[in-house]
């Protein structure tokens, strides 16, 4: 899983504790703030939480076997070590490539030349040569192959048209200079998870009595049967730790599988003259790549051209700077990222053969990550431990002293120890059984199964989440989600279809009906427009030579207005060969538009693109279907009116305009011209168009959905305001016209002008926000986390990032998302479909619903194992549950009973409450109330039959030996029938049916079905290894009767009232101020 990272957004720690304390109800007062921020387990987001703090929770929790418990946390070792290796390759590098500039240094001192090409198979270049170049960034060896043209010559590659691209073509490229791919550190096997699953310090000390007691069984009473009181505590520790393994290989498993999803990035190639999206891992050399902002370079490559590219190689170097691509610094490394500007590279390294891949080689990216629940549960388990510790050393006291001052009798009701008679080995057997039984107690009590369930839960969850759309990079993203109490969207592809036509073309002044009619239009405004359009873009359109249909690649705005342009009959091969680009500004989500300076024979125009009503304000002319250039003055009312009436029928509105240049004010010098900012003023308007981008089909049903699970929605777009509003109230985001108030609808320069005080305020009413940039976004997120809010954030592009990271959960769009975007989220939408957010947020409330009913079962199993054997021990010197029992007990409620529980799919229920406080607390007043009545019943039930079974039971007439063999053993059936039908009530502990959507469960069912069949197993023909007797059909009856009643006794306890003020509170303040009165 991916690291935590810092974020120098964030607000303060004292801000983000009032801001948590907000979201969980009335403010505390100090001293009660102060308590909780002493909890070394109670941090509500570990999203950034620092090294410090991650190491606090680790030293206060109670654990039995660190290596388990803590594998899918962050692993700060393994952290600190991947750090260090990453800045020795940095080095490395660093140092390799002073001393080639040294060297060359020295060459051009007495002329010395590059070592000539040697020729691999039909390329004119080998791969050495490539590698050696693009690795030391080796200008001179460019240029003496002839700079990016000869270099692609030698690679047979076009640069206009890319590679070939047939299979034949790339396999020979592999063969030649490698794939993009690395060598993997190897995933863990099997053997490896049998090995930390039995490094529990009670199954060791469990082992050693094993075999302690075989070697003393097998001495007193011989092979043949005193093996058996040895042999079964280590067969039952042994298939502890086989299902803990196959348990946590298969978790380990669904891990590997989301990590290879996260790797695999899509991304555009230019093969055989047309964009196709492939894998990164299906990159080669000679590939020609477009490289727009936010993109990730797949590979280490050359520039061919670019207009103010500039990428960050902070991953690389270390250094967080910018550094800027042109001619004289060509070399571009994999793994960085596209800070500004546009560009194509070609590709010359790949795979291991490029620093990034010695770096990926040489690290484990899957270092881990803990989670909020998980850190939670910590605390929960060591605070249950506590207890279950001093319960057992109490009973090991009891028994050891009732021992040793001969109240401590056999089954046949002899005195087990003689003072003076009985011999040294049998003293050592039975204190052996002692110790066995107290060590076993700390195996049930210890809940060391409990924190492992959120990662069993949010395995199963995220492999789930897949089908539903949605990669999830962080962990505790999944479970936050559950909390979320408002979603900030995007529009455009998230609440749209995002499948976008032009449906409404004005010329001038004039509209166009149809708006693909060409036959009104002047051959200059044609030219004009067609060259701005081909031009000033970043798709591509594709006319197969054979005739068939006009491809079309690019953003879907971009699409549609060269689909727009392609009917009205543009021809974009042609239109682009007819003018030189001077000049690129890439469309920009702050100023709403993009730009393209051009040479046209001896003239110079620079044509603009974008919002409306935005490029409109910059316009003094306009062209009429004539081709005549008009003032704009009295027609640019017109002109909003016509802007408003599209945006007010949702229609996206662009503007096309340009201005002419005076060629001689065109900077000269190529470091001038990068520089060169494009004029904005005095734009001739040429047209405005109307993009239909149709609403999502049942986004209305998800905001619905969200509405009623007291999640609010809040619409967040760059497009008018106008256009905003009109989908919203589509979307069902905005009720009605009435909800349509100025105080719900605000613009972004508007909101980012207010104070932040103002802001915070403004914020929570909020609905639509309007022409708003990135920043506008970022600022939101910050006033609803201070407001106390959870917020949910989508977004797709570079500068998105800042908001994505500062939310608690990002959501970057899979298809639209550029990598930049989807590495600073938490959580990839991969369909980039709202109605998929909605499924998230479903999927969190589960893993938090799912980890409840597991606590609620296992809580009640601990309680009841506890009280009957310390009552027993205490009052008779004996327990009614030996040590392979209370294994086996340990394996239904920790492993078993988490694949059952964990693994419950989510339900329309859980969508009919409000989020969850991420300051409530795990056990509710609802899970305690349950959890108490079952407890008491299964307590006083089998203490009254350890007390009076043997009448109970009708077993006066037998032997006192067979009557406790018979009486204990239908104890123990009795108790595990009991976990049995109380899973059952563990399912829904809010409601009364707890049967609902069972047999669809098949996980759930075939879990209850092998512990049944395992159960019979044991008692019927295991009955040497676990001390038990076969029972008759009656006492079967018996058990199974006094498990069913845990069902109408668990209906009848949810009509009992519970209190509004959790009874954690009650329970956790004494030991908080005992620690704050230790510290002080």
């Amino acid at each position: 899983m991916s690291s935590s990272s810092s974020n120098a957004l964030l607000p303060p720690a004292s801000m983000a504790s009032r801001t948590l304390n907000i979201e969980a109800g009335p403010a505390l007062d100090n001293k009660e703030e102060e308590l909780e921020e002493d909890d070394p387990f109670d941090i509500t987001n570990t999203k950034n939480a620092s090294v410090e703090t991650l190491k606090r929770w680790r030293q206060a929790a109670l654990v039995l076997n660190a290596s388990r418990r803590f594998r899918y946390t962050l692993d700060l070792k393994k952290e600190e070590e991947k750090e260090q290796r990453r800045r020795m390759i940095r080095a490395h590098a660093q140092v390799i490539r002073a001393a080639l500039l040294f060297k060359l240094a020295g060459k051009k001192q007495i002329g010395a030349t590059v070592k000539p090409p040697t020729p691999t198979g039909e390329y004119a270049i080998g791969l050495e040569q490539l590698v050696s170049m693009s690795r030391d960034h080796n200008s001179s060896a460019l240029q003496q192959y002839g700079g990016v043209k000869g270099l692609s010559d030698m690679l047979r590659t076009n640069l206009e048209k890319g590679i070939l691209g047939d299979e034949d073509d790339i396999l020979k490229r592999r063969n030649a200079f490698g794939s993009n791919t690395y060598p993997r550190k190897k995933a863990r096997s099997f053997l490896r998870f049998l090995w930390e699953a039995w490094q529990d310090l009670t199954l060791i000390i469990l082992i050693i009595a094993a075999a302690a007691s075989l070697a003393l069984g097998m001495k007193t009473e011989g092979i043949k049967e005193g093996w058996y009181d040895g042999g079964s505590i280590a067969f039952a520790v042994f298939l502890v730790i086989i299902v803990t393994a196959i348990s946590d290989y298969r978790q380990s498993l669904q891990f590997q599988n989301l990590n290879e999803e996260k790797r695999n990035i899509q991304i555009e190639v230019m093969r055989g003259g047309r964009m196709v999206k492939i894998s990164i891992f299906d990159i080669v050399v000679g590939d020609v790549v477009p490289l727009r902002i936010g993109d990730q370079v797949p590979a280490d490559g050359i520039l061919i051209s670019g207009h103010s590219l500039a990428t960050d190689e902070s991953s690389m170097t270390g250094e967080s700077k910018i550094v800027h691509k042109d001619q004289k610094a060509p070399f571009l490394m994999s793994g960085c990222k596209v800070a500004d500007g546009v560009g194509t590279m070609l590709v010359t390294g790949v795979g291991i053969n490029t620093e990034w891949g010695l770096l990926m080689a040489s690290i484990s990216e899957d270092t881990g990550e803990e989670t909020p629940l998980q850190v939670r549960l910590n605390g929960v388990a060591t605070f249950i431990g506590i207890v279950g510790l001093v319960v057992a050393f109490s009973v090991l006291a009891v028994l050891l002293a009732r021992y040793f001052t001969g109240n401590t009798r056999n089954s046949n009701g002899t005195v087990q120890f003689h003072k003076g008679e009985t011999s040294i080995s049998q003293i050592v057997d039975d204190i052996i059984k002692i110790v066995t039984i107290a060590v076993t107690i700390v195996v049930v009590a210890v809940p060391e199964g409990l924190p492992l369930a959120v990662t069993l839960t949010l395995a199963y969850s995220m492999r789930k989440m897949m089908a539903d759309k949605a990669l999830v990079r962080r962990l505790s993203a999944c479970e936050t989600m559950g909390s979320a109490t408002t979603i900030c969207s995007d529009k455009t592809g998230t609440l749209t279809l995002n499948q976008m036509t032009v449906v409404e073309a004005y010329i001038g002044r004039q509209r166009l009906d149809p708006p693909d009619d060409s036959s009104k239009l002047h051959t200059r405004i044609s030219s004009l427009l067609f060259t701005g359009i081909a031009q000033n873009t970043q798709g591509n359109v594709f006319e197969p030579k054979d005739g068939g249909a006009v491809e079309i690649s690019g953003s879907p705005t971009e699409k549609a207005i060269l689909s727009w342009a392609v009917k009205l009959g543009m021809k974009f091969e042609a239109m682009k060969s007819e003018s030189t680009v001077l000049q690129v500004f890439p469309f920009n989500s702050e100023k709403k538009r993009g730009g393209v300076a051009l040479k046209v024979d001896s003239e110079a125009y620079i044509h603009w693109k974008g919002a409306a009503e935005i490029l409109l304000a910059s316009c003094t002319k306009y062209m009429d279907l004539n081709g005549q250039l008009q003032s704009i003055d009295g027609e640019k009312e017109f002109c909003k009116e016509a802007i408003d009436d599209m945006a007010a029928r949702s229609l996206r509105c662009v503007a096309i305009a340009y201005r002419p240049f005076d060629v001689e004010k065109i900077p000269a010098d190529t470091e001038s011209l990068d520089k060169w900012v494009l004029p904005e003023d005095d734009l001739v308007l040429i047209g405005i168009v109307g993009i239909k981008d149709p609403c999502r089909p049942g986004v209305k049903d998800a905001v619905k959905v969200c509405i009623e699970a007291g999640v609010k929605v809040r619409m967040v777009t760059g497009d008018n305001i106008q256009t905003a509003k009109a989908i919203a109230l589509e979307c069902g985001i905005l009720s009605s016209d009435a909800d349509a108030s100025e105080s719900n609808i605000i613009e972004g320069k508007v909101f980012r002008a207010l104070s932040e005080g103002e802001r915070e305020q403004v914020a929570k009413r909020i609905t639509v926000m309007g022409r708003s940039s990135p920043s506008d976004k970022l600022l939101l997120v910050q006033a609803l986390r201070k407001g106390g809010d959870v917020v949910a954030v989508t977004g797709d592009g570079t500068n998105d990032a800042p908001a994505l990271h500062e939310a608690d959960i990002g959501l970057a769009m899979g298809i639209q998302g550029t990598e930049v975007a989807k590495e600073s989220s938490d959580i990839i939408i991969l369909d980039d479909n709202f109605a998929s957010v909605v499924k998230v947020v479903r999927w969190g409330r589960s893993v938090y619903a799912n980890i409840q009913k597991f606590i609620q079962f296992q809580l009640t199993v601990n309680v009841a194992a506890l009280i009957i054997n310390v009552v027993a021990a205490v009052s008779s010197g004996d327990v009614p549950l030996n040590a392979v029992q209370l294994l086996w007990v340990n394996l239904i409620m920790d492993t078993l009973g988490a694949l059952a529980l964990a693994t419950e799919p989510p339900t329309d229920h859980l969508m009919h409450r409000t989020p969850v406080g991420r300051r409530e607390p795990l056990i509710t007043n609802i899970m305690w109330r349950n959890l108490i009545v079952q407890a008491l019943y299964q307590v006083g039930v089998l203490l009254v039959l350890n007390f009076a079974g043997r009448t109970i039971l009708g077993l006066n007439d037998e032997t006192r030996e067979r009557a406790n063999e018979v009486k204990n053993t239908v104890i123990f059936n009795t108790f595990v029938f009991c976990q049995i039908f109380n899973e059952f009530n563990a399912r829904k502990p809010d409601e009364m049916n707890v049967f609902t959507g069972v047999t669809k469960n098949y996980l759930f069912m075939g879990i209850i079905g092998i512990t049944l069949v395992l159960q019979v197993i044991i008692i019927q023909f295991l009955g040497k290894f676990t001390s038990t007797v076969r029972l008759s059909w009656e006492l079967w009856l018996v058990s199974i009767a006094i498990g069913l009643i845990s069902w109408p006794l668990a209906v009848v306890g949810k009509l009992i009232p519970v209190p509004e003020t959790p009874l954690a509170k009650y329970f956790i303040r004494p030991f908080q101020r005992l620690r704050t009165a230790r510290s002080a």
